[in-house]
């Protein structure tokens, strides 16, 4: 039964479902608490400028309207003229879409139309206001955008389509689209897009695309919510990686390991954060860090760090990290394979007819070699094993001898990664896996695959994983041991001589396997 006498009023922004996982609406919460990391006498500035260039609900808008309205009272006392002010000379944002421009207009200025009868703004001429929705096409060079990267094939589509063609980041002078500069550029932008070579982590990063373009027009403040995928992975994003590192105008960054912090009900591969830079600001940053298990922590320090040139994001793992660097040993991804080590795609049991098979010979036949790999889809992929002319591989220095094969691909959330197969001479394995090796023996091979069992290596990849797909470059932490011996977690932890305190917190991280 509906009490009446019940104050409650809840914020349409806060019911609102996600476009995608990559076009996601910011909770009003969120967005307060991003607006929050500025100081608060910008909204007490009649002249402060603000833009959000990837407006999808408004949201930003919104909550700096409310803030300068409070702010403002002094300054211009009259509530029409401090709204018509603040409307028309302060706040400004770019929508990615028909649809999220008119949510925007909706949400901001409380009407259909800008300029309609109930605005609360009465100085605006046009219907769009301020919140600007231009179609712009992508500029294709050899099947790619020239801007943001996208594919032809995908995205050259009709008119009735969405091109998702983002006008921030499809020009190369974004200070003419309002003909002005900002003191605070702000938002939410689109994550990633479909790159023709499959979703997920195979698509396109175009987040960075609009920190890029935002930093050419020298604002004061730059704050965006954005996936934490960079900090030490992402297609494509290893130059944008140094360079953020390397910035020290970043001031402030706090970093979600789970994303549902804040997006409620939204999964995205290595977490979420959002980051102030501060044009004037050149010196270290305060870290904020919440895994998904414990409290939260925070330091402050360099981004850039000795052994890595990735983000180490707990500070709690620098210790370890710098106790295992200064033993100088050689580094476990020198013994990784890139991707598709022979050469053989992860469909070959999938699609066999692309190899020249009917169905992938079981049995061994003549010049074959038996190969690892998986049959089915995301998620109900079963490991098969076959067997393949040699003809049909890149020749490769391993085949003959011992070495590991690793999924490149499980949970980002778990420390136990699948069952590892142990490679022996003339075994090769699909893209599906990485090969670790080679080895001078089985007993060598075995006590490698031994070490990867042990909780002082899983955490040392735990430390640099953040996306589902591993890749060479996440063994980067990981010290090649002496594998003509086993390895226990007791030797390594006095090896690498661990106090209780940091054993104690990879003892608690990491899972112990059967």
């Amino acid at each position: 039964m509906f009490n009446k006498n019940l104050n409650y009023n809840p914020d349409v922004l806060d019911a609102l479902a996600n476009l995608s996982n990559d076009e996601v609406f910011t909770p009003p919460k969120l967005a307060n608490q991003v607006l929050d990391l500025l100081p608060p006498e910008i909204f007490e500035n009649s002249k402060t400028t603000f833009l959000d260039p990837g407006c999808k609900s408004g949201v930003f808008l919104r909550e700096i309207a409310k803030r300068l309205i409070k702010g403002l009272e002094k300054e211009i006392p009259d509530l029409q003229k401090r709204l018509n002010h603040i409307y028309t000379k302060q706040l400004f944002g770019i929508a990615i879409t028909e649809l999220t421009e008119l949510l925007s207009t909706r949400s901001v200025y409380c009407t259909k139309k800008a300029n309609g009868k109930y605005s609360v703004c009465t100085k605006f001429k046009d219907e769009k206001g301020n919140i600007k929705f231009n179609k712009v096409n992508h500029t294709w060079i050899n099947g790619r955008c020239k801007y943001c990267g996208a594919s032809e094939e995908v995205y050259n589509r009709a008119e009735i389509l969405e091109t998702h063609a983002y006008e921030f980041i499809h020009t190369k002078n974004p200070e003419e689209i309002f003909k002005m500069k900002f003191d605070v550029i702000i938002g939410n932008p689109p994550y990633q897009l479909n790159d023709g070579g499959g979703t997920g982590d195979s698509a396109k990063p175009i987040y960075h695309l609009f920190i890029e373009q935002a930093k050419k027009l020298s604002p004061r403040f730059l704050t965006m919510i954005i996936p934490s995928r960079w900090m030490k992975g992402g297609k494509g994003l290893d130059k944008f990686r140094k360079e953020m590192i390397n910035d020290k105008r970043i001031k402030f960054i706090r970093d979600f390991e789970y994303a549902n912090e804040c997006f409620p009900g939204l999964h995205i591969d290595g977490g979420v954060c959002y980051f102030l830079w501060k044009k004037d600001h050149n010196g270290e940053v305060e870290y904020h860090y919440k895994p998904k298990e414990g409290i939260e922590t925070s330091d402050v320090r360099y981004l850039k760090n000795n052994f890595s040139e990735k983000i180490i994001r707990d500070h709690k793992q620098i210790s370890i990290i710098e106790k295992v660097f200064k033993k100088s040993e050689k580094n476990f991804s020198t013994i990784v394979s890139s991707r598709k080590p022979y050469g053989i795609s992860t469909d070959l049991f999938n699609a066999p007819n692309k190899y020249g098979y009917k169905e992938i010979p079981k049995e061994y036949f003549k010049d074959s070699y038996k190969i690892y790999g998986v049959k089915g889809n995301k998620g109900g992929a079963k490991r098969l094993v076959g067997y393949i002319d040699k003809k049909k591989i890149e020749p490769h220095s391993n085949i003959s001898k011992y070495k590991l094969f690793q999924s490149y691909a499980y949970t980002t959330t778990s420390t136990i990664p699948p069952k590892i197969i142990l490679g022996k001479p003339y075994e090769i394995c699909t893209e599906t896996f990485l090969e670790i090796g080679p080895f001078n023996n089985e007993k060598e091979t075995l006590n490698c695959l031994s070490y990867t069992k042990t909780k002082f290596y899983r955490a040392l990849l735990f430390f640099n994983r953040i996306q589902k797909n591993l890749s060479q470059s996440t063994f980067s932490l990981i010290p090649v041991q002496d594998f003509s011996k086993t390895w226990t977690d007791e030797e390594l932890y006095t090896k690498y001589n661990l106090n209780k305190e940091e054993i104690d917190f990879i003892e608690s991280m990491i899972k112990p396997m059967d």
